[in-house]
């Protein structure tokens, strides 16, 4: 996790890390971060969620191919052993 964090941010050291922290809280203020985190956290996990919704829109298509391929061929093989 920390990996991650630190490739997000690059080459950037401790003292800038500090510098971009300190201009956070004065834009911002104490008060008013949570909110912002908290949006922010919202925003991420409906991101996430239509991510899934798509990914199952795609793949029921190809699931519904291929239970009607194997259907298709259940028929074929019951006609031939008549």
């Amino acid at each position: 996790m920390l990996n991650s964090i630190l490739l997000l941010f690059g080459n950037l050291g401790t003292t800038e890390l500090i510098i971009i922290v300190v201009i956070i809280l004065l834009l911002f203020g104490g008060k008013k971060i949570p909110e912002l985190m908290k949006g922010m956290g919202k925003g991420v996990r409906s991101f996430k969620e239509g991510m899934e919704e798509m990914k199952d829109e795609i793949e029921k298509p190809l699931a519904d191919e291929a239970d009607k391929k194997g259907e298709e061929k259940d028929t074929d093989s019951k006609s031939n052993a008549k």
